[in-house]
């Protein structure tokens, strides 16, 4: 089967843009906007993974890198901006002994997530509505935080990671991603909150930055 998958206009781009330069430089001002974004997605959630081609090889790729540069196996995963769960689900596959947690704003993305595991008595994989920029998880709660075409919000991943814990961070369509910050950028706040081994690529149609959160764990 074919992919699929619909090209954002140029002002969705630019927007997108904007926001994540905006969540990376200064954090204090996403409430002004966060409720925004997540009313964006929750109109977005419909027809998503059909849009996106999201769970497709493809799609994937970017993440599939990242995991090879890290080379971790991890025992507590956590997915941001999960949307539908089409990362969090091959993380599961890919760490099939780890707990995975997504998170996502949209209360819309998060009940398409939910559908595509139904009951879990072990609880391994979950998802639930949250804010990346105000986690409700514990300090050191997790060995690998990653995320796709989103925001990032470098102190509290700092926050919920463990010492030694890998990241990535990741893009679907490269430049063309609407919500995407530059490498440059990502580098420079990486490094200033204590992160280092960074590694970066290009996978499919995306790109892809690594690092792990400098300390023994």
């Amino acid at each position: 089967m074919p992919e699929y998958r619909s090209a954002a206009d140029r002002k969705t781009i630019l927007v997108g843009k904007t926001i994540c330069r905006l969540a990376a430089v200064a954090p204090w001002a996403w409430p002004l906007i966060g409720k925004s974004v997540g009313r964006f997605f929750d109109r977005a959630a419909a027809g998503w993974d059909e849009r996106t081609a999201a769970g497709s090889a493809g799609h994937l790729a970017t993440l599939a890198a990242g995991l090879d540069s890290l080379e971790v196996k991890p025992e507590r995963v956590l997915d941001l901006g999960c949307g539908t769960g089409a990362g969090t689900l091959f993380l599961a596959r890919e760490f099939p002994r780890a707990g995975i947690r997504g998170v996502d704003l949209s209360e819309s993305m998060i009940s398409q997530a939910q559908a595509k595991i139904g009951l879990d008595p072990e609880g391994r994989v979950s998802f639930r509505v949250g804010d990346a920029s105000k986690l409700p998880f514990g300090e050191d709660s997790f060995d690998l935080v990653t995320q796709v075409n989103m925001p990032v919000f470098f102190g509290e991943i700092a926050r919920v990671l463990r010492p030694g814990g890998g990241l990535i961070i990741a893009t679907s369509l490269g430049e063309q991603t609407p919500f995407s910050t530059p490498e440059r950028l990502i580098r420079r706040k990486l490094a200033s909150h204590g992160f280092g081994e960074l590694n970066s690529g290009a996978a499919g149609e995306g790109t892809w930055v690594s690092a792990k959160l400098e300390g023994s764990g």
